[in-house]
């Protein structure tokens, strides 16, 4: 099945989990890759945040997440789904982010322009099926 059940979706519910194994729900703005398909293996969604967010030091510390379609405050409406995160630099990092500037327009970039200011940083992180 894959991701098939996030295509026109807009947002997703992110579960990282503490060294406790507690797990933590944040509802984030994602892009899919159109190179693969939603509902293969290969499938992969870009997501981003704050660089120095709760999330992404839980991440750092266990890559393995559950995903689900969901409201833009969280309410999940679908499937949990395992899947693995990571966090990624470089060219990669800049095509998932021109994939997020194209789905949010504008609203990305007004975010991302307030986050300039912010010593803080940005993450871009990338999401495949488990």
């Amino acid at each position: 099945m894959g991701f098939a059940v996030f295509a026109g979706q807009k947002y997703l519910s992110l579960e990282t989990f503490k060294k406790s194994g507690d797990g933590v729900k944040t509802p984030v703005w994602f892009a899919p890759d159109p190179s693969s398909k939603l509902d293969s293996n290969d499938a992969k969604l870009y997501v981003y945040t704050i660089g120095v967010s709760g999330k992404v030091k839980r991440i750092r510390n266990n890559p393995r997440v559950r995903v689900a379609p969901c409201d833009m405050r969280g309410r999940v409406i679908g499937e949990w789904l395992d899947a693995r995160v990571e966090i990624v630099t470089g060219v990669e990092a800049d095509y998932g982010t021109q994939l997020l500037n194209k789905k949010y327009f504008p609203w990305k970039q007004i975010l991302a322009f307030f986050a300039s200011f912010s010593r803080r940083g940005r993450t871009v992180m990338v999401i495949r099926p488990a």
